[in-house]
């Protein structure tokens, strides 16, 4: 069982506003079976023997960031590896504003939960406030949380978009830089609006020649909506007019001629029968019956006169009505529809060519809105460049002094800024920032991934980030090998520099040099223990006076054959912790 073992000066109960990482629990990672820490703000060292076991931490840090696991970090025997970090994002507003844009919130907005699972046969599962997320979602907001600065995946100044935010902030360009984001990402969808819009127009423009085409022939035919249906009813009068006329004067003269034969004459002489024969109550209701009839002929008769009048033989106008009906067909069959879709498709047509009229007027309207946006960004983007250069000389003579006071006399930093060569608006403006150093007088300065020391890495990135945490959101750092190579006055000017961060972000440092050690606000001391052919790692929060104690052991004066601090030992140590 590994435990911490006393209190970082109540931190438990206590956090200020620059504690971020708050507490780490592991569980069968490696060879520890369960561990607990809880830490505070500030500078905390992390101390041991080579072989110790300080990389647990480290590799839990970087597992909890989404870095890639395997296997083997599971502890011998165990189903799987837990890890699990609560960090406080109060401080981190572009932590927060991830969360939020990915809802993936808590219940306290100020916190984040972050829980990272490793199986034995290798499978891994994230969490971030109880939600399982994907490792690429979880690597990025590690990045926006903890900065681990060795020679490390995780290193953010190995990224050059790290390179350009912090040169923003450094010149205070944060909102301006934002904006200018802002506006080109909406000239990005304006663009691509536009290029749709001009594309769809272009696989229509075939279309759209047919569809004028068709229109303008059906135009000319100039079709009323139920003409069609008029004109039928028309030939169908036309057509028959002469049999109907016929047949109309042979019914008329059935009905009305003197002739004893006529309807009339018929029913006239009927009633003439009736009344010879009586009036008996049958007869009476035969009169009446007949009476009625002989009115309902001479009414037919009537009717009949009136259509004989109306019905017109007129061939010219049936020659009219057959051709029109004949062009209205034709016009038809070459369009693939019925005579009575003609009109439908008329509006169809209408219809599909006003919405190329409104493409047409859309597609003028985003050209101007993508001309307006570009000259915005273009007036945005000069502005800033010219700031960018004023800053970017202040930054690299800034970090080069601290460079200086870190024993690289000959190291240089150079902010380049290189031109951006496209005529389309980049979030980043016209130029990308980078970071070059140079570590040797004389040598061409090269990029920080290519610096071969993870020492020499650390301590650059330290002199930057003592520049720049003023200026930025600083999350989570964590230096790894920053004392390689260096002793004397310089580690102690590490040391202090580190100190001096930690009053600004919280500062995690794995040292062997006693004068970097002097100067933590905490102290964590990792060591070895084996019982029963196990062997376990044991972390321990130390105490003032067990802080002295293992300064002492860094200072390397054991008392003869005692395996205790010599006196001198910690005399010197006390001297370097009462002067820190």
């Amino acid at each position: 069982m590994i435990q911490v073992r006393n209190a970082v000066k109540s931190v438990s109960s206590h956090y200020n506003k620059q504690t971020m990482l708050r507490h780490l629990s592991i569980r069968n990672y490696a060879i520890a079976e369960q561990l607990d820490i809880e830490f505070a703000s500030g500078m905390t060292v992390i101390t041991g023997e080579t072989g110790a076991g300080k990389s647990i931490i480290l590799g839990a840090m970087s597992l909890i960031l989404g870095d890639r696991a395997d296997r083997e970090v599971v502890r011998s025997g165990s189903d799987r590896a837990d890890i699990s970090a609560e960090f406080d994002v109060s401080r981190l507003s572009s932590a927060r504003q991830w969360l939020g844009e990915n809802t993936l919130e808590a219940d306290e907005p100020e916190l984040c939960l972050i829980r990272r699972s490793v199986s034995a046969d290798g499978r891994s599962r994230a969490w971030i406030n109880n939600s399982q997320v994907t490792l690429q979602a979880l690597s990025t907001l590690g990045n926006l949380l903890m900065d681990i600065h060795s020679q490390h995946e995780h290193h953010s100044l190995l990224k050059k978009a790290t390179h350009q935010w912090l040169l923003d902030d450094y010149a205070g360009l944060r909102a301006d830089a934002e904006e200018m984001r802002v506006i080109s990402e909406h000239w990005k969808h304006s663009r691509k609006a536009l290029d749709d819009l001009q594309q769809a127009s272009r696989d229509q423009s075939a279309q759209l020649e047919l569809a004028r085409y068709q229109l303008a022939e059906l135009e000319e035919l100039d079709l009323a909506e139920a003409e069609l249906e008029n004109l039928d009813e028309e030939l169908d009068q036309l057509t028959h007019a002469e049999s109907r006329l016929g047949n109309l004067q042979r019914l008329l003269l059935l009905c009305r001629e003197d002739d004893e034969t006529t309807i009339i004459q018929m029913l006239q002489h009927a009633q003439q029968l009736l009344e010879q024969s009586g009036q008996t109550d049958a007869l009476r209701s035969i009169t009446e019956m007949l009476n009625t009839a002989l009115i309902q002929v001479e009414e037919a008769a009537s009717e009949i006169n009136r259509l004989i009048d109306r019905i017109e033989i007129n061939p010219e106008r049936l020659v009219e009505v057959n051709q029109r009906l004949g062009d209205i067909h034709q016009l038809a069959r070459k369009h693939k529809v019925r005579p009575d879709e003609l009109f439908d498709l008329l509006s169809r047509l209408q219809e599909q060519l006003h919405d190329e009229v409104q493409t047409t007027d859309e597609i003028r309207r985003l050209q101007a809105e993508i001309d307006d946006l570009h000259a915005t960004w273009l007036t945005r983007a000069t502005g800033i460049s010219k700031q960018r250069r004023d800053a970017a000389v202040r930054l690299g003579k800034a970090v080069n002094e601290q460079l200086q006071a870190l024993s690289m006399r000959d190291a240089r930093l150079t902010v380049s800024l290189q031109e951006t060569v496209t005529d389309r608006p980049q979030a980043h403006g016209l130029e990308q920032a980078e970071f070059l150093i140079s570590t040797n007088a004389g040598q061409a300065p090269k990029p920080l991934t290519r610096i071969a020391s993870g020492g020499e890495l650390s301590r650059i990135s330290l002199a930057i980030q003592v520049i720049t945490a003023l200026t930025s959101d600083t999350p989570t750092l964590v230096f790894d090998e920053v004392d390689v190579g260096i002793g004397g006055g310089v580690a102690r000017t590490v040391g202090k520099l580190l100190r001096q961060l930690g009053t600004r972000s919280q500062v995690f440092c794995v040292t062997h040099q006693a004068l970097v050690a002097s100067q933590a606000d905490h102290h964590l001391l990792v060591s070895k223990h084996s019982d029963h052919n196990k062997t376990q790692s044991q972390i321990t929060a130390l105490t003032d006076e067990q802080r002295l104690l293992e300064i002492a052991r860094m200072l390397g004066g054991d008392a003869e054959d005692s395996g205790q601090p010599s006196a001198e030992s910690l005399a010197h140590a006390r001297e370097l912790t009462a002067g820190g």
